[in-house]
């Protein structure tokens, strides 16, 4: 059985075969995902696919992308994550490459969703992109350790790893880590201990090798978990395994549940 723990099926991408793709996921062997929200007014959307469906989990907060004024209010952030199902924060974090100017306003962001995840005992899902230093520096600043988490879509290098592997921090890797040009990335993945790795799509995004180019969805995930086999010279029935059993250990709501 495999996860896909990030992926975007609330997105209109989807609107039109949410059901249909759901039943290609299980036919690939892809039995839980979890959607995570990119804006409070997703927030609904991701709670009533998690509701609606076996094996779907939600995750509650606002992208770092997202404007300014989109930032949560404090009481609503926790009555999202306090809803059935709702197993984690995020995904929050930094994002310079498509942000610009003065980004106080992401880091006070990014300090909210993490004093929410250290108030809710729910890890986080962290997004960073052309960040790394501020990304580690807040993590380590606002105590982010006490509530673990996931760097979701890792693109980072091996000493960024490091460093969230020493706080406690798993490492979720999706289609990029199949292209072509991303050897420094496949060298990372093939030092990440097992017990933090997870595998993701983050569909619609990112389609994996052999389906680069395409709409994502989460069947996809297959691809990315025999890719790492390969990568680390295991079966992709093992890389299937130790990232079921990560995702668990990791969002224990969902064990709970």
């Amino acid at each position: 059985m495999l996860v896909d723990s990030h992926c975007h099926l609330d997105f209109d991408d989807f609107a039109a075969d949410r059901a249909a793709i759901l039943e290609r996921a299980h036919a690939a062997g892809v039995h839980e995902l979890l959607i995570a929200a990119v804006s409070e007014v997703h927030w609904p959307r991701v709670q009533a696919l998690a509701a609606g469906y076996p094996g779907v989990w939600a995750a509650a907060g606002v992208h770092p992308n997202a404007p300014e004024a989109a930032t949560p209010e404090w009481e609503p952030l926790l009555a999202a994550l306090a809803a059935d199902k709702v197993v984690a924060v995020g995904e929050t974090g930094l994002d310079y490459f498509r942000s610009e100017g003065d980004l106080s306003w992401q880091r006070e962001r990014f300090a909210r969703h993490i004093a929410a995840a250290k108030a809710t005992g729910k890890p986080l899902i962290v997004h960073t992109r052309e960040a790394a230093t501020d990304t580690l520096a807040m993590l380590r600043s606002e105590g982010a350790a006490v509530a673990g988490g996931v760097i979701h879509c890792f693109t980072e290098d091996w000493d960024f790893a490091v460093a969230a592997l020493d706080m406690g921090f798993y490492i979720s890797f999706s289609g990029i880590v199949t292209f072509k040009k991303s050897t420094e990335l496949q060298a990372v993945a093939r030092k990440v201990p097992a017990d933090r790795l997870l595998v993701e799509t983050d569909a619609p995004y990112l389609a994996p090798v052999p389906l680069r180019g395409q709409r994502n969805e989460p069947a996809y995930v297959a691809h990315v978990a025999a890719f790492l086999g390969a990568l680390r010279g295991v079966s992709s029935q093992v890389i299937a395994a130790q990232t079921t059993a990560n995702f668990h250990r990791l969002f224990t709501s969902a064990v709970a549940a």
